[in-house]
């Protein structure tokens, strides 16, 4: 890359999206990792910058417009051009539909879907005058099965699925690469294949963005060999 270019990933966490963060930082994009407990994170940033990588944590939180603007603003300013935006926040209540309390159903689609649409406008903006970039979204398998207790989690799912859609169909055209993912399954590392390990995923992120335009993927599913289906 001629200049370096930044991805920003929101709702950095030990698992999957510190797996995304390495990957990325491994092919010399500076990742920007935001969480709502920054602190957390210096071990990864410490990690990746003694790799040869560049990291900085960012405090965002995905419900909040102001958080997720400053955010990219921050990120651009400190570590180059978001050619990469990553939203991997989720908010879960899992209850019968009875005891689902009203602030509980709106927190969690609050977190899982409005989050995503925060950080997806906002890349779209920096992403749409250059006419490129890559927008992943994390789903689960909520994102297309509405289980008995996953009222309160499988809408924000749904809806986040619609909106990588719709941006797909929006946004490819312009040269803006937008992909859903459906992690079916329990993420982590058990040495039997049976969880999905947060650096397979990562790997199919980073695959799924250096596609070639002529075969670009907007849905992809992902699950261990033992997942039914």
């Amino acid at each position: 890359m001629a200049e370096r270019q930044s991805c920003v990933i929101l709702g950095v966490g030990p698992g999957l999206g510190a797996a995304v963060a390495r990957r990325f930082a491994a092919d010399g994009y500076a990742v920007a990792l935001a969480a709502r407990r920054p602190e957390r994170l210096g071990d990864l940033v410490a990690e990746i910058t003694a790799s040869g990588g560049v990291a900085q944590a960012y405090r965002a939180d995905a419900t909040e417009e102001a958080d997720v603007v400053a955010l990219f603003d921050a990120a651009e300013r400190d570590l180059g051009p978001a050619a990469i935006a990553v939203f991997n926040a989720s908010g879960r209540v899992r209850k019968p539909i009875a005891e689902i309390e009203a602030q509980e159903f709106i927190d969690a689609w609050m977190r899982g879907c409005f989050g995503g649409f925060l950080l997806g406008r906002e890349a779209a903006r920096r992403m749409q005058p250059r006419k490129a970039g890559t927008i992943l979204f994390t789903g689960a398998t909520a994102s297309t099965k509405a289980f008995p207790l996953s009222a309160g989690f499988a809408v924000a799912k749904f809806g986040l699925r619609a909106l990588a859609e719709s941006m797909a169909r929006a946004l490819q055209p312009e040269g803006i690469h937008v992909a859903h993912f459906v992690i079916d399954g329990a993420i982590g590392s058990d040495g039997g294949n049976a969880k999905l390990d947060p650096a397979a995923i990562a790997e199919t992120y980073y695959q799924t963005h250096a596609q070639h335009p002529s075969a670009w993927s907007s849905s992809v599913e992902l699950r261990p060999w033992t997942e039914n289906f």
